[in-house]
């Protein structure tokens, strides 16, 4: 028989490793490599021949029919918008966010919401007391909501316990990483302790029909904490994010089996808990009496919604021979290294001894490169002092070539410039003229909305 082998799994990225290293070759997390439990794997050429003992299974076809999963809404329609229409029975859901950032206070609120319905709820907690679950409640308006509490942290307890009558509705633990199983060795919060605790929550979910949220802890670098694998074992996976000095939070779907992904809820942290933004772009955008030098307000895209948001840009001069600085706050430093790369070899224009700060208002996060344009003319707005009209949004992927492309869902986001009072739109020359009430004015490069901006 084939020598068994051992393996070490990073207690921060769940890789998997032969051998015990100081440093994990993964995630760079130094004295991370530990044992796993049981600590053998049988390889794979030692096992039995897998073609014998097994049970046959049916396959279908893909015109099979097919019943669509049954939703429960939460009545906060943000959240229910970022899971897709609502929580279904069955699901597990991860939400992840960091700490203080409001995700237990959400969740509290969606659970009282949906307990006030008549449905069962049970709220389990292994981080607070029953009695500060409790104060949490009352300071929401929440006290009298019928939701089932406990505090506990041992897996076999809280299934022995939900398993006694009809399972119920709704199913939150608070957090996963203080879970215990006593099926495997390990501490709270580690990989394997992590892995089997979801696993047979999962498994209960699955079978009982109860549908099932789990919270999450992240990481300094804000990815959920613990192994990989257990993003891939729920069938959603939610990001909370948002600054604890910004009054915004934003609920954002990585994952999503039953809907789409990239989906946002935007809500409003306020005395009485997280209020609902039904219109996030009035938050994002800052009051624009006159223009002024350096602004531009982009039409962003987040899933199917419209967010405009204003990108702010600021250039200094530096003396002769000092180094500038390049500052970014909501974008990729990387893309703005691009754009002025293209601004510069392009367009003639220097930033070689010009601070530069590009920040986007109200601590939004920008990952959509239709940001482009809106960035190179705020650059450029800025550097020659120059403002871009204040009615005037801008969307467009540049090249490296300074070719402006076109970004998909333009009708969208100039709907929603419409919406908003906006008269004027920069836009890449495939989308030259009038549409939805908005004076288009289009560029097929760089050069030419340079020269456009500096009166050329």
């Amino acid at each position: 028989m084939a020598k068994p082998k051992r393996r070490y799994v990073c207690q921060s990225c769940g890789s998997v490793q032969s051998r015990w290293q100081g440093q994990c070759p993964d995630c760079s997390g130094w004295n991370t490599l530990v044992e796993d439990s049981g600590g053998v794997v049988t390889p794979f050429s030692a096992r039995h021949n897998l073609r014998s003992g097994g049970t046959a299974f049916e396959l279908v076809g893909l015109d099979s029919e097919v019943a669509l999963p049954e939703r429960m809404s939460t009545g906060i329609r943000e959240f229910d918008r970022a899971m897709g229409g609502g929580i279904v029975a069955g699901s597990a859901t991860l939400i992840g966010g960091d700490p203080g950032i409001g995700k237990s206070t959400l969740l509290l609120q969606a659970a009282a919401r949906i307990a006030e319905r008549g449905l069962d709820v049970a709220y389990i907690s292994g981080e607070e007391a029953t009695d500060q679950v409790r104060l949490r409640a009352r300071r929401l308006g929440l006290g009298s909501a019928p939701v089932r509490l406990a505090a506990a942290t041992s897996v076999r307890d809280i299934l022995t316990t939900l398993g006694e009558g009809p399972p119920p509705a709704l199913v939150v633990i608070d957090s996963i990483q203080t879970m215990h199983s006593d099926l495997i060795e390990g501490a709270p919060g580690t990989v394997s302790q992590v892995r089997a605790s979801a696993g047979e929550l999962i498994r209960f979910a699955k079978e009982s029909g109860a549908a099932l949220v789990l919270v999450g802890h992240v990481t300094k670098d804000g990815s959920i904490a613990g192994p990989r694998v257990l993003e891939h074992m729920v069938d959603t996976v939610l990001s909370f994010e948002g600054e604890r000095s910004h009054q915004y939070r934003i609920l954002r779907a990585a994952k999503n089996r039953f809907g789409g992904t990239d989906e946002i809820g935007v809500f409003a942290m306020g005395e009485g808990g997280l209020d609902e933004v039904g219109n996030p772009s009035a938050l994002f955008l800052t009051h624009r009496g006159e223009a002024v030098s350096g602004a531009v307000v982009f039409p962003a895209l987040e899933g199917t919604r419209p967010v405009l948001v204003e990108i702010q840009a600021l250039t200094v001069r530096l003396a002769s021979g000092a180094t500038p600085r390049r500052a970014v706050v909501g974008w990729d430093s990387g893309r703005l290294a691009m754009i002025l790369a293209v601004l510069e070899a392009r367009c003639g224009l220097s930033f070689s001894t010009a601070e530069v700060y590009l920040n986007i208002a109200g601590g939004y996060r920008i990952v959509d490169p239709a940001a482009d344009l809106a960035v190179a003319a705020a650059l450029v707005s800025a550097l020659s002092e120059r403002p871009v009209p204040a009615e005037a949004v801008a969307f467009g992927e540049v090249a490296l070539s300074g070719e402006i492309r076109p970004v998909a869902h333009g009708g969208l986001r100039l709907k929603e410039a419409a919406k908003l009072g906006f008269e004027r739109a920069i836009v890449p020359a495939s989308l030259q003229g009038e549409k939805g009430g908005l004076a288009l004015t289009g560029f097929k490069t760089l050069r030419e909305l340079v020269e456009h901006l500096l009166g050329k």
